[in-house]
């Protein structure tokens, strides 16, 4: 898949409005407009359609094909234009299976008002094709000089919610071949569930124990594109828990040691992007943008922060997960606890389940977890001073990520949410799966799908001691 693309985006909730009136019971077509955001990654360009405006009496023709009156397309301008969005243009082809093609009144509805739709928003105008299986299939009317606008296809079209489903463009993301080496995990699913599921962008954020066996993990499983995330280099005192790393990695990049190692365990042609950054540095947060799936295998709350505002501003699910070990006065192993769950629309965020204090944000942005004076001060049972683990720790942890990855990708038998899930060492027993969504005063729910457009400023400058605890 090439590392310069275009994709769109939708809520499920959208996609659920756009099937109700464009997949007629008559199957003729019909059409409606849909109001995008931008999300820009490092090299893909996403649409997010955060909303639909269906069409009023006297606004559209409904005649086998379908046709937009004039006041429909102005209506739409001047409200993208209102909010500083984009525009799109949806239409169903109901006898489709897959990705479509275009006709040619297809290419006249959408080439042929490209210039006014980027007139009006300065935007380009994308296009959205829903076939009658519920695939979707787009293209960008991309301005090159004036009165040009030739057509960018999309790779993917991806719905995101409580499920998440993808559209392939098979001829930009071609439909991978199993090897040999995959034939006992491509039974397990089958050859079209992992056509789709190994074509994914993943993200793999902190290339730590978790990390390192989660990013292991995809690569024998058949995935070809993965993207670490991660500016620490490798110490000594890691090698007792990273998978991937020896004596002679010590001083190296962890993304670089990873790669190398991912490569050499790799069952299928691999692609591994090394983003030597945090999550919270321009660099890595524009890569994390160009992912389907975000693993977050970070410890501290400023990357926990941006990834969950990720989740919900760019539409990008991300499988979280922790581990805590405590021990008592003598020394001796108290508690060990680690927790998987995945942050996406329609299910709690990650500041909502208490996976980071917003207020340690600003705390970590200003150096202060940094600072072993600060850190020395707290109470000797404070979250921030809990770095024990080991080795099989990280193991379980990474196992419990992964299959909310599976679950939420495959959704077998139409089950695709574990829950937040918890497990206790001492005692050795899984706690109910928890279920939900967010608080009611949670800020998160209120930005989705709004990309770019979001305004939180989500990146900054790492501190200048940041990974020498």
């Amino acid at each position: 898949m090439s590392r310069a693309e275009r994709s769109v985006a939708m809520t499920g909730e959208v996609d659920r409005l756009a099937r109700e009136h464009l997949l007629r019971r008559d199957r003729q077509e019909d059409i409606c407009f849909g109001l995008w955001r931008a999300s820009q990654g490092e090299t893909r360009s996403t649409a997010i359609v955060e909303r639909l405006l269906l069409p009023r009496d006297g606004e559209r023709n409904v005649h086998g094909n379908a046709s937009f009156e004039p006041v429909f397309l102005e209506r739409a301008m001047a409200e993208a234009a209102e909010i500083g969005a984009g525009l799109a243009l949806l239409h169903s082809h109901p006898l489709g299976r897959g990705a479509q093609g275009l006709s040619r009144d297809d290419i006249v509805a959408e080439q042929g008002n490209a210039g006014a739709v980027f007139g009006a928003t300065g935007l380009p105008f994308v296009g959205l094709t829903l076939a009658g299986d519920g695939s979707w299939s787009a293209r960008f009317w991309q301005r090159t000089a004036p009165r040009t606008y030739p057509v960018g296809w999309c790779a993917s079209a991806r719905v995101v919610g409580d499920a998440f489903s993808i559209t392939f463009n098979d001829k930009l993301a071609p439909v991978p071949r199993s090897t040999e080496e995959q034939i006992r995990t491509v039974s397990a699913w089958g050859q079209e569930s992992h056509a789709n599921m190994v074509r994914l962008r993943i993200g793999v954020v902190g290339a730590g124990s978790v990390g390192g066996m989660i990013a292991e993990s995809l690569v024998r499983t058949g995935f070809e594109d993965i993207t670490l995330v991660d500016f620490d280099i490798v110490k000594k005192h890691n090698l007792d828990r990273l998978n991937y790393a020896t004596s002679r990695d010590v001083g190296r990049l962890k993304v670089e040691a990873l790669a190398r190692h991912l490569r050499d365990r790799a069952t299928a042609s691999l692609r591994v992007h090394q983003v030597a950054a945090a999550v919270y540095e321009e660099a890595g947060y524009r890569a994390a943008l160009d992912c389907d799936v975000l693993f977050s295998c970070v410890d501290r709350p400023w990357g926990r922060y941006v990834l969950n505002l990720i989740a919900y501003t760019h539409l990008i699910p991300v499988i979280d997960g922790g581990i805590r070990a405590r021990t008592n006065r003598l020394g001796k192993l108290a508690a060990a606890d680690w927790r998987a769950h995945t942050a996406t629309i329609g299910r709690p965020c990650l500041q909502c389940l208490g996976q980071y204090d917003p207020g340690h944000v600003q705390l970590e942005r200003q150096g202060m977890l940094d600072d072993p004076k600060y850190i020395e001060g707290l109470p000797a049972d404070h979250p921030l001073k809990s770095r024990e683990n080991v080795f099989a720790f990280s193991m379980s942890c990474a196992s419990l990520q992964t299959l909310q990855m599976l679950a939420l990708v495959l959704s077998p038998l139409g089950q695709p949410n574990p829950g937040s899930q918890l497990y206790h060492f001492v005692g050795g027993f899984m706690e109910e799966p928890t279920y939900g969504s967010c608080h009611e005063n949670c800020l998160f729910p209120s930005m989705i799908a709004l990309g770019d457009s979001c305004g939180i400023p989500a990146t900054g400058v790492r501190p200048v001691n940041a990974g020498l605890l």
